[in-house]
């Protein structure tokens, strides 16, 4: 009986010790499945959103990239590639990725309040916002950067400042991470700034991983921008 006692205690000290692993596991995000929600509009940069989607994409296993766009249907960027987009009211994920795209549609949409209050609804809800070139700046329009540092397109940057001057815009700057914030600057900076987030939130292996089979040489430091000289 000792021994048979023993035994079911080694058992159970086992299968606890297993069960704290698989906790871990699911801690460090390891299998971890999430939506990723990119936002378009009509004459949006091409490569902003499919960057981001390229990268992402596919780790198939981490995450699940959708389109949308406010009320659905056919969506057209500024290199005149259409995209079929699925309506917000469709979007019911309680945890998501939110990507939100720039383009020369900015400038009028930083006064489309309807847009704004969507944008501001999904980036408080979103556990994480990633921005690409003038995507910063609709962001920024939110409030929701108001005091911490961001970067968007240099061609760009001193009418940013001007739209928005409650946030810290760092020029020199491939990417910015501020809280649950990542910002990039102009267009290919996007796929940069994604597999930094990569980086951060699965590991940097993977992440290394995945520009070389793009075959893309990875800026890894934010830091080195040799574009912000130019403008």
């Amino acid at each position: 009986m000792k021994k048979i006692l023993f035994f079911c205690t080694i058992l159970s000290l086992f299968l606890l010790e297993l069960k704290a692993q698989d906790s871990i596991n699911v801690k460090k995000g390891e299998t971890t499945m999430r939506d990723v929600e990119v936002i378009l509009f009509n004459d949006f940069e091409t490569l902003d959103a499919f960057g981001p989607i390229e990268v992402l994409g596919r780790l198939v296993e981490h995450f699940n990239a959708s389109c949308y766009s406010i009320d659905g249907g056919i969506i057209t960027s500024s290199q005149k590639v259409r995209v079929d987009t699925r309506p917000l009211s469709e979007l019911h994920s309680e945890s998501f990725i939110l990507i939100v795209p720039g383009g020369i549609a900015v400038r009028n949409l930083i006064t489309d309040n309807i847009f704004l209050k969507k944008i501001t609804d999904l980036s408080q809800a979103a556990e994480y916002v990633l921005t690409i070139c003038t995507g910063s700046i609709l962001l920024s329009k939110t409030g929701l950067l108001d005091g911490k540092r961001a970067t968007s397109n240099k061609r760009a940057f001193s009418w940013t400042s001007k739209v928005s001057p409650s946030v810290q815009w760092v020029k020199k700057a491939r990417w910015i991470h501020d809280g649950k914030f990542y910002t990039s600057s102009g267009v290919s900076a996007g796929i940069d700034m994604t597999l930094g987030f990569v980086s951060d939130l699965i590991g940097r292996e993977i992440a290394k991983q995945q520009s070389n089979e793009i075959e893309y040489e990875w800026k890894e430091n934010p830091e080195r921008d040799p574009f912000s000289e130019l403008y």
